[in-house]
């Protein structure tokens, strides 16, 4: 029998499927048709069953699945290096949210997330978990740039530049869903902002939502002491207990940050399958704490890996967030064996794609599944010799080796290179922007 056409197939010296069984093909290809990953298996297999006119990758490669970043706010680039060095309460309260209530627009978001988007993809980031305002200038940009995201619409109990009332903030969300459900790489969905500026009120009707469009749910938690003793004054119960007393925690939720659970509110996470979004890089930098990783994940919690904001990080660098909490939580816990490099790789990808609800489409290399691919260029000096590739990824790798990725079968980043819109245009309006907040800021 003669192999069948596909429509790309990448080879690489490595390929880490990411399956359950944590599968790695030596000298390995994987066959896409109609978007999907038709095989994955050993070159001769794959060149006995398919042929192509495009062949990716080759010697010196390795093919993973497309990272997740389960948290982040991405038109917040262009508000990176505005306020640094700050507590998190002043760094939001006296600057961010001055500058946002300035600044945002649909015209603003959209042109800073298709920046956001060129970052991402570069740095091998193929799915991201947004929490912002503005929805469908995210999305927009997002699927202009070929990228995969959940974007969660973002209600506050206050007037922001996107809503003036409560109702209105939930008609936002709710057109917002109905308008973009069935995408096939945008999932909307609705973000509660934390339990310290949306009421128990608002959190339920926000869950309400949810359930009703089969909607993820997307919330800061447990973020800072200060944010603790808050919900404690006001409820009599720490930030997630309060959330599981009514109701609102679920297998939906993906909660970010998740710094100060006590060991009861680790088992309220576990018990209610609430996915954690852990952003080391920014907690680090706002000296918000570090969050009880190895406690969570032995108590059978699914921490992954966000970025927080720009502005907050100050980049949206996955690969940097997996070597820094390796790291880290080895550190902390005085165990070096803590997150070994495997783990790490596991949160990164197919964890953090089922925590976002997206398991059954993305986040491994599997037959059936769609085809988001990162290919990486091993031929780099800190990159060889090569013992383990699963340590090479976690501890070594950098976004400028990355130098192919595919979203849903379409290759948007070639050699490095955006595909799928002009990356100079992008940053042309990027600087125009900042220089229009630079301006202000000094005027």
């Amino acid at each position: 029998m003669l192999p069948a056409k596909a429509d790309i197939i990448v080879r690489a010296d490595y390929v880490l499927k990411m399956d359950r069984d944590f599968t790695l093909i030596k000298n390995g290809a994987i066959a896409v048709k109609d978007k999907k990953i038709a095989f994955v298996g050993a070159d001769e297999e794959v060149a006995a069953k398919y042929t192509s006119d495009t062949i990716i990758g080759g010697s010196g490669k390795v093919a993973f699945p497309g990272l997740v970043n389960t948290h982040t706010h991405a038109a917040m680039v262009y508000f990176r290096g505005l306020a640094d060095d700050l507590p998190l309460k002043v760094w939001l309260e006296e600057y961010i949210w001055p500058a946002e209530g300035k600044w945002l627009s649909p015209e603003f978001v959209g042109d800073a997330v298709e920046l956001a988007c060129v970052e991402m993809l570069k740095a091998g980031v193929t799915v991201y978990n947004d929490m912002y305002f503005f929805g469908d200038a995210i999305a927009g940009s997002t699927k202009k740039a070929g990228m995969r995201a959940v974007v969660g619409v973002g209600i506050l109990d206050f007037p922001s530049k996107s809503a003036g009332t409560t109702e209105e903030y939930f008609a936002n969300a709710e057109n917002f869903i109905k308008a973009w459900a069935g995408d096939e790489l945008i999932v909307p969905g609705i973000a509660p902002h934390a339990p310290y500026t949306c009421s128990p009120d608002n959190m339920l009707r926000a869950k309400k939502i949810a359930e009703q469009y089969n909607a993820p749910l997307h919330v800061h938690l447990s973020e800072t002491r200060w944010e603790v003793e808050e919900i404690k004054s006001r409820y009599g119960k720490t930030p997630i207990a309060m959330l599981d007393s009514i109701g609102f925690l679920d297998k939906r939720v993906l909660a970010a940050h998740c710094v100060w659970p006590t060991d009861e509110e680790i088992e309220i996470l576990a018990a209610r399958k609430v996915g954690v979004a852990h952003c080391i890089e920014s907690n680090l930098k706002l000296a918000s704490g570090i969050a009880p990783v190895t406690k969570m994940l032995k108590a059978g919690v699914k921490v992954t890996f966000g970025t927080d904001s720009a502005a907050s990080n100050n980049d949206l660098n996955i690969l940097s967030e997996m070597s820094t909490a390796a790291k880290v939580h080895k550190a902390v816990s005085g165990d070096p064996t803590a997150l070994d490099a495997k783990q790490v790789m596991l949160m990164a990808t197919r964890w953090g794609a089922e925590a976002l609800g997206l398991g059954n489409i993305t986040g491994s290399l599997e037959e059936g599944k769609a085809a988001d691919i990162v290919v990486a260029d091993l031929k780099k000096p800190h990159l060889v010799p090569l013992y383990d590739i699963y340590s090479h990824i976690v501890y070594s790798m950098n976004p400028s080796d990355i130098e192919t990725v595919l979203v849903n079968g379409r290759v948007v980043l070639d050699k490095g290179q955006l595909t799928s819109a002009d990356e100079s245009e992008i940053l042309h309006k990027a600087q125009w922007w900042g220089q229009k907040i630079s301006s202000a800021k000094t005027g």
